[in-house]
């Protein structure tokens, strides 16, 4: 059986909000849509799913992620995700400099955790809440 990775899906409170952070660190618009009807329904498990959709690829193409909001039915407010708990986790970018990509981010409001980390002078990373409280990591890989 052939397999391939195809995206990351995230639901976000303002999509338009979420798009902005995303294309400011560098990802390109791939599509956007809105989706409802039986076949949405079906393929997402909820009965009216109606949604806003967009899909963002990476810089080098390898990457995409889906951001949708839910217009029906309503979105849940549930409390962000914390780096320990069981599930989805977070998204993760490499970035050729951490500054930069941090500098984007507070543009939106964005900060790490809790700071840069250096690890054995091979990343150096850090965590950050995106919109709607999304974990994202940037990892600079200082060997290049």
């Amino acid at each position: 059986m052939a397999i391939r990775f195809e995206n990351v899906g995230i639901a976000v409170r303002d999509i338009e909000e979420a798009v902005a952070f995303f294309t400011d660190l560098g990802l390109t618009m791939a599509g956007r849509d809105t989706v409802s009807g039986e076949w949405a329904s079906t393929a997402v498990g909820l009965d009216g799913n109606h949604a806003k959709i967009a899909v963002l690829r990476t810089p080098d193409g390898q990457g995409r992620i889906e951001l949708f909001e839910y217009i029906h039915p309503d979105a849940i407010e549930t409390e962000p995700t914390l780096p320990n708990e069981i599930g989805m986790h977070r998204i993760s970018f490499e970035v050729d400099d951490i500054d930069e990509a941090l500098a984007v981010a507070a543009k939106h409001g964005c900060y790490p955790l809790r700071g840069v980390a250096n690890y054995q002078d091979i990343y150096r990373l850090t965590y950050l809440r995106g919109p709607s409280g999304i974990l994202v990591m940037f990892a600079q890989d200082l060997r290049k």
